[in-house]
């Protein structure tokens, strides 16, 4: 179970602000520039990270957006993000090797929530294959800085996971070895050659937002709930914002 750092008691809002994904889905398959935007021939590669208990179905939508654009993409290879962060981060970046092999350049990772977690790790890990991360609401300053209800999933899957049954973090994850060199990279500052983005939300339902104000990296506030941040017009805009500045590069 990964350890905090502490901020305090997480200032989150009600779960029932977290209803809007349908709206902000909709909104966003109304958008033009979502349907139907311009092809980039120089749209740099994407890595995509779900977030926790998410798979990579998750992130669908952004990455049929992104292929849309121009970007080769690849998927995390996570189809239920519980696993211990640093088996996961093992993972991903395999994933994230095979796609800088495949393109011949580096690569742009997009994490969301626990994701952005998993993809700061393999940002600090492998600087010369990522040119920018972006985290979505991702509690990088104290992971548990999260909702009651959120925090009772962790609390089950790491009893799950004390228990033997493979594939999930357990208890010992926070201060044992086994995921000593994640909480070690998950706190050195990202390298300076990455864009590093944060994007969070003060109407998040699940994280407390002043968690996610990563300080190696450009905060950008947007109006958004948790789960809908990758569906969300406005993170699709500082998405574009990102993609364009690797295309100019």
């Amino acid at each position: 179970m990964p350890s905090p750092r502490a901020l305090g008691d997480a200032a989150v809002l009600p779960l029932r602000g977290e209803l809007r994904y349908g709206l902000e889905l909709a909104q966003l398959t109304a958008d033009r520039e979502f349907v139907l935007p311009r092809r980039r021939p120089n749209a740099p590669p994407v890595l995509l990270v779900p977030g926790f208990m998410a798979g990579d179905q998750s992130l669908t939508v952004l990455r049929g957006w992104l292929t849309r654009r121009g970007s080769a993409t690849a998927a995390s290879g996570i189809r239920f993000n519980v696993n211990c962060g640093e088996r996961a981060a093992h993972q991903v970046e395999t994933r994230l090797h095979r796609l800088v092999d495949r393109t011949g350049r580096p690569a742009v990772i997009v994490g969301q929530s626990r994701g952005g977690e998993l993809a700061r790790v393999v940002t600090v890990r492998n600087p010369d294959l990522v040119s920018a991360v972006v985290m979505l609401g991702s509690p990088v300053r104290a992971r548990l800085d999260v909702g009651p209800a959120v925090l009772n999933a962790v609390r089950s899957v790491a009893r799950l996971g004390d228990l033997g049954i493979p594939g999930l973090f357990s208890s010992r994850c926070a201060e044992g070895d086994c995921c000593a060199a994640y909480r070690r990279d998950l706190d050195r500052p990202l390298p300076e050659s990455v864009e590093a983005v944060a994007v969070y939300s003060r109407t998040d339902g699940i994280v407390s937002w002043q968690a996610c104000l990563d300080p190696d990296a450009r905060h950008v506030e947007v109006r958004s709930s948790h789960a809908g941040m990758s569906v969300n017009r406005a993170v699709y805009r500082v998405l574009a914002e990102v993609l364009e500045a690797q295309e100019e590069g």
